[in-house]
């Protein structure tokens, strides 16, 4: 059985970007593999400043994995910063980082593009800590974003360095992408879905406020009675991750025939989105009832890593002299 690890930053109310591009892998992926899943509340730190947000946004990402379907029992489910391992290893796998990689990774290239005035040195270090998250466990693939296929290359690059430097310790792990969800196209039918853009439709809103988040997507001008390209329209592609082959296919009849506008085909999408969740929303809603669950769960998760962590550090240790025999 393969291993699996995976992070998510506990960075506010979850969209569909998310879902699709990496919560609804990881929660199909608890099926066959042994799974390693955990809350990235130590790269969290790089923009959230509130410690109460910051307990906040925590539970809420464990309640939305945990209504979504994630099962405890199947896969290790956890807070980053409740094992003091990441951040050792971090350092350790820091001082054989080359500076140059550091400065080639997009993250920090694209904050300071869009004017950040005063980057953090844990921005500028932020892969290091992302590959010490990944080979702490030793995984095999790696799921993420089409996007964050860098730092994994980058954590192979530190891996290898560390190997070469050291001796073995860390295999190399693989990115797992799957083309259907590498890209999930916002509301603004141009970007990718991001919070960054503004452009998110967040499946476990109100329902007032999903309604004006799909209500809002972008689409062109063609007139109502105009036949249209569904392959071309936000809406029917968002659409099209949640219907069946039949229901896709209805409804892009209705695009080619024409009399038939994009706000109906929003009411389309508004309705399906509110049927493929309800099962999910009224999940969370259970589980925000039982804050003491939530923090089991997470509690009983890093215990388990943590027989993970600890071996893999013992080996790390040992290579590096940082041990006494």
């Amino acid at each position: 059985m393969k291993r699996i690890l995976s992070g998510i930053q506990s960075s506010g109310t979850p969209h569909l970007g998310n879902y699709l591009g990496a919560m609804k892998n990881h929660i199909e992926m608890q099926k066959d593999h042994e799974c390693f899943i955990f809350i990235a509340d130590l790269h969290a730190l790089t923009t959230v400043r509130d410690p109460e947000k910051m307990r906040s946004m925590i539970r809420e990402i464990a309640i939305d994995y945990l209504a979504l379907g994630l099962d405890p029992d199947k896969t290790v489910f956890f807070r980053q910063s409740d094992l003091p391992e990441h951040s050792e290893l971090a350092w350790i796998l820091s001082t054989v980082t080359p500076l140059g990689l550091l400065e080639r990774a997009h993250a920090f290239k694209d904050a300071t593009a869009k004017g950040m005035k005063e980057p953090s040195t844990g921005l500028f270090t932020y892969p290091v800590l992302m590959a010490a998250d990944i080979l702490l466990y030793k995984p095999d693939l790696v799921p993420v974003g089409k996007d964050q296929k860098q730092h994994i290359e980058i954590a192979r690059d530190i891996a290898e360095k560390f190997n070469n430097t050291y001796g073995e310790v860390f295999p190399l792990p693989d990115p797992y992408i799957p083309d259907q969800s590498a890209y999930i196209i916002g509301t603004d039918g141009k970007h990718k879905m991001s919070k960054s853009y503004g452009n998110v439709i967040e499946f476990f809103a109100d329902e007032k406020t999903l309604k004006k988040q799909v209500m809002s997507i972008v689409t062109d001008s063609t007139p109502m009675q105009d036949p249209k390209d569904p392959a071309k329209c936000a809406v029917y592609k968002l659409y099209a991750y949640f219907a069946t082959p039949e229901e896709q296919k209805t409804l892009a009849d209705k695009y080619k025939k024409g009399g038939f506008g994009y706000g109906d085909a929003k009411k389309i999408l508004l309705a399906k989105l509110l049927e493929y969740f309800a099962p999910y929303r009224q999940k969370r809603i259970e589980l925000q009832s039982d804050l003491g669950y939530i923090d089991t769960v997470l509690r009983e998760g890093a215990k388990k890593a943590r027989k993970v962590a600890n071996k893999t550090m013992a080996e790390v240790r040992e290579k590096t002299g940082l041990n006494f025999k």
